[in-house]
């Protein structure tokens, strides 16, 4: 079997006596010596190398994603011959991490302290408004309740760090139940929390059902004052409406990691919207384990046994 590895990671390579590895430069289109691979991994891929490969690779079986999504993947042609797998997992613990970095930012509020400090000053308001009784709520986590919209692994990894710290943690998925000791109820459901929740977290992937899933209705159904953060996909927000949100006061403060356009644009209102954090799709810029997975993979599609992350 050939299997062609990404440029965008450096990975311990198995010596298999029936696997050829060859590493190929995400930014180029895949060699022609190298069209009859069976197996693709793709990490970082821009689209239209993607789409190259989907018509150039004829004799491949199986691509399989290094991100946590593969709509990138599954937008960019491949035959429906061609299996696709997700990166599901590889990701759970870095997204948690930079999820409660975003959390804990948005919570102190430490864009504005690092305004203050960029302008060499003491910032006297920020104690004066944390100390007042009416907003003590607003600068800390105890006691304040999370909904996590998208509650899988990722969630699963994040909810026991936040109810360590006193946090009253639910979940949204596509069946209500109890996951790893947390409530989780669906969507419609969810809607009726909306305005006793302290705080959403959305995990969710890009689909035709969650397009703009976070819009001015949505925005409207939470508490006055409350927090929202996204770390999943950038087409589930209407970035109009979080904007509208924010100004209005609506949103106290959000957070988000994706766009719908990557980078975003210099000349997006979203640079300028205050009280909204932005970091630079970087959640998951770390695949853990990503070897185990591929290897895990080959085997399946050498032995017909079931695909792990099959999409």
């Amino acid at each position: 079997m050939k299997v062609l590895i990404p440029s965008t990671i450096s990975l311990e390579l198995p010596q298999e006596p029936d696997i050829a590895f060859h590493t190929y430069d995400v930014n180029a289109p895949v060699p022609a010596e190298h069209h009859d691979a069976e197996f693709l991994v793709a990490w970082q891929n821009p689209a239209a190398q993607l789409v190259r490969a989907a018509a150039d690779l004829h004799r491949l079986q199986l691509v399989q994603a290094l991100a946590s999504g593969a709509d990138a993947i599954m937008a960019a042609g491949f035959p429906q011959s061609v299996k696709i797998c997700s990166g599901r997992s590889l990701h759970d613990g870095p997204v948690a991490e930079h999820t409660l970095a975003l959390l804990f930012a948005c919570i102190r509020r430490l864009d504005t302290l690092q305004r203050a400090k960029q302008a060499k000053t003491w910032d006297v308001e920020y104690a004066r408004r944390q100390a007042q009784p009416e907003t003590a709520n607003n600068y800390t986590l105890s006691g304040a309740s999370v909904l996590i919209w998208g509650f899988g692994s990722i969630a699963a990894k994040l909810a026991p760090v936040l109810t360590m710290l006193g946090v009253h943690v639910a979940g949204v998925a596509s069946s209500a139940g109890n996951r790893g000791g947390h409530p989780v109820v669906t969507k419609e459901q969810a809607r009726d929390l909306l305005p006793v929740t302290d705080v959403v977290i959305s995990l969710l992937p890009a689909t035709g059902g969650t397009k703009n899933y976070f819009n001015g209705e949505f925005f409207n159904c939470m508490r006055p004052g409350s927090v929202f953060i996204n770390v999943g996909r950038g087409s589930t927000v209407d970035e109009a409406d979080l904007i509208s949100a924010l100004n209005s006061g609506s949103l106290r403060v959000a957070a988000i990691d994706v766009a719908k356009e990557e980078p975003i644009p210099p000349a997006s209102p979203l640079w300028t919207t205050k009280n909204l954090i932005i970091t630079p799709h970087v959640a998951g810029n770390r695949p853990q384990n990503a070897m185990e997975l591929i290897s895990t993979n080959m085997k399946a599609i050498q032995t017909g046994a079931p695909l792990t992350n099959l999409q």
